[in-house]
């Protein structure tokens, strides 16, 4: 098995030096970050400027040249709007990978197409039209069936994708079934059982306690990602700077 990739998920515009960072434009935190989450053994960069008005979409190329001039490590440029994607896109000195399509409608008609016309590859989150993630197996693999026709029939290859079948919140009411059928999610597609050869997998492993870590146990992301793991999982956007999951990535790419 190929080891599993850690993708930092710190550069996010809802961490608060993030935030300030963006706001005086200074690059020293951003660099600092940057270095921070590669020397903790991310692979992989997340950049999310969270929600930017039109006058501050400049914010994403800020924050992807700041990046690059302090770390060569993959990107992720993360973002529900076309217009912040492709202002990352014309900063990126190498390819990134697009954070994501779903089935909704603007998606399918401008981010599906950026991805195409910069042959990037693409995260293809398993949320219907509406922006809802079903919470069954079956309704998660039709839409990753779905998505892929439309991924295909706009120039992509199965290589350029990667599909996340979405975490829950904990607190949701029906969370303990939400996370089993994106475990099983997870096993289909990378085993080859739905789409005949193995298919990359991700999951967002902070949403499981965003905003509510002390209502949960400790432990928790690490029997998650543990569990995930043995399914398969190819990536997991975290928190690369909490010593306890670095530890585990690191015990379970020793074991596969």
């Amino acid at each position: 098995m190929v080891a599993m990739i850690l993708a930092a998920d710190n550069i996010h515009g809802l961490n608060p030096v993030v935030a300030d960072a963006m706001r005086r434009l200074d690059p020293a935190p951003i660099r600092d970050l940057a270095t921070r989450c590669r020397e903790a053994g991310a692979g992989w960069l997340d950049i999310n400027p969270g929600y930017l008005s039109r006058k501050n979409e400049d914010r994403m190329s800020f924050l992807v040249e700041t990046v690059q001039d302090s770390t060569n490590l993959r990107l992720i440029l993360d973002s529900p709007s076309p217009r912040v994607l492709a202002r990352g896109l014309s900063a990126c000195r190498e390819k990134p990978i697009l954070n994501g399509l779903s089935a909704e409608p603007q998606k399918l008609q401008e981010i599906l197409p950026l991805a195409a016309e910069h042959k990037t590859e693409l995260i293809v989150l398993l949320m219907d039209a509406k922006s809802f993630s079903p919470p069954t197996l079956d309704e998660k693999i039709a839409l990753a069936l779905e998505m892929r026709d439309r991924a295909l029939a706009a120039g992509l290859s199965d290589d350029d994708l990667i599909y996340d079948p979405i975490l829950p919140n904990m607190s949701w009411e029906d969370a303990n079934l939400r996370v089993a059928e994106a475990l099983k999610a997870v096993r289909l597609l990378s085993s080859g059982a739905i789409l005949q050869d193995p298919a990359r997998t991700v999951v967002g492993l902070s949403n499981l306690a965003s905003g509510m870590s002390s209502r949960f146990p400790a432990g928790l992301d690490e029997l998650c990602l543990g569990l995930l793991a043995g399914a398969g999982l190819s990536i997991v956007l975290a928190n690369a700077l909490r010593p306890e999951l670095a530890q585990a990535i690191s015990v379970i790419n020793g074991i596969i």
